[in-house]
């Protein structure tokens, strides 16, 4: 009976997690949407473009910026470098005869602590923060600062596209695994909020920043939700893009999920209110979106022991164990790549299992607090470093 429970209790659980609520939330935001008022408002915005050694990509990055398509003299342009050691400060100081603002920070500190120096000393009245390596549509700032005609969003986040990955590989698979993240986010907004945003591409009320721990690991979540927070809406606008490209290889990934599985433990563990429904009108959204993914894993494998040991006693355990262990093959084979790198049946189950196992890491990372501020950068094929 135990083992049973055990089996149930997990499978429900992962079963919620990654199908009953997306559909959930989804069905939610159709029947009961929370429209926002938009208005083809010009405030002032301020670009914030916060880097450390990004000598390969920052010229791109502000010519970019200097095209986008907003009233002349409303955008300004600001670039925060990070203790870069590089070329990045001198090449960004280029830009200045053209309206770019740099302030250089000549010792590395990590980003909150850049962001907590810098937005003090930007003039717009909405901020939209940035990395330096993503390219913006021409009308993005546009389209983001137009929700903010409605007084009860405090913040707005663009829709990242990621470039790439139809080589197959882990690419193949996060790229499915982004598109699936963003039909969440998109329902969330639809129906009140989001929790946090996409760090690439998006934007706040300046007077709604608050600064934040120098060791917080999301800033994207932390300053949004704050906002959430104070009864504001974080809201999705679809037509404010913004392009990356896509994890090519597994350690990159590793290392990008491991980090933001860290920050939502940290977040948890520090963002008391959080928890709290009375305090938190989107507990459940918290809970499902962003709780139960770390102990998913752990799930993952109560599940499978459970069906381990119940497999003798009835068909359905033997068939719920045989299925898994062919899932987790299908995952192994991915591993290998070459030919099965093309195969959606190989790339799904790896990338679904390279995801979990970082949950697992991130927990004890987090546990021994070897989850560094900064940003470890992994140079891949495509020449794009992170």
């Amino acid at each position: 009976m135990m083992l049973e429970a055990i089996f149930w209790i997990g499978a429900g659980v992962l079963f919620y997690t990654f199908v009953g609520y997306p559909v959930g939330i989804t069905i939610l935001a159709r029947l009961r949407p929370r429209p926002v008022h938009r208005a083809r408002i010009r405030p002032t915005v301020t670009l914030l473009i916060v880097a450390h050694n990004e000598e390969r990509h920052i010229e791109a990055k502000l010519e970019n910026a200097l095209k986008l398509e907003y009233p002349a003299g409303f955008l300004e342009i600001v670039l925060a470098s990070d203790g870069s050691t590089d070329r990045t400060v001198g090449l960004g100081r280029r830009f200045e005869s053209r309206g770019v603002r740099v302030l250089a920070y000549p010792v590395r500190r990590g980003k909150p602590s850049v962001l907590n120096d810098s937005i003090p000393q930007c003039r717009g009245e909405i901020l939209v923060l940035s990395d330096a390596r993503q390219r913006y549509d021409h009308g993005a700032i546009a389209a983001l600062v137009e929700n903010f005609a409605d007084p009860t969003v405090g913040a707005v986040s663009g829709e990242l596209l990621l470039e790439g990955g139809h080589d197959g590989g882990v690419g193949a698979g996060v790229g499915l695994y982004w598109r699936y993240e963003k039909l969440i986010r998109r329902s969330e907004s639809a129906f009140d909020s989001m929790l946090g945003a996409t760090g690439a591409i998006y934007a706040i009320r300046r007077t709604l920043f608050e600064a934040m721990p120098v060791d917080t690991l999301l800033d994207d979540v932390l300053i949004p939700l704050r906002a959430v927070r104070g009864g504001r809406r974080v809201v999705f606008e679809p037509a404010a893009k913004a392009f990356d490209h896509v994890a090519e290889t597994a350690s990159q990934e590793f290392t990008r999920k491991v980090r933001t599985l860290s920050g939502n433990l940290q977040l948890f563990l520090r963002e008391r209110w959080m928890l709290d429904p009375r305090r938190n009108r989107l507990w459940l959204q918290a809970i499902s979106h962003r709780g139960l993914r770390l102990i998913a894993p752990f799930c993952l494998i109560a599940v499978l022991g459970a069906s381990a040991g119940l497999a003798r006693s009835a068909t359905l355990f033997t068939t719920a164990l045989f299925a898994q262990l062919i899932f987790y093959g299908l995952a192994l084979i991915g591993v290998c790549g070459g030919r099965f790198a093309r195969v959606r049946c190989f790339t799904v189950p790896y990338a679904f299992c390279l995801l979990n196992l970082t949950a697992l890491v991130a927990i004890f990372v987090f546990i021994a607090r070897r989850q560094q501020i900064t940003w470890r950068k992994a140079i891949v094929r495509a020449g794009v470093a992170r």
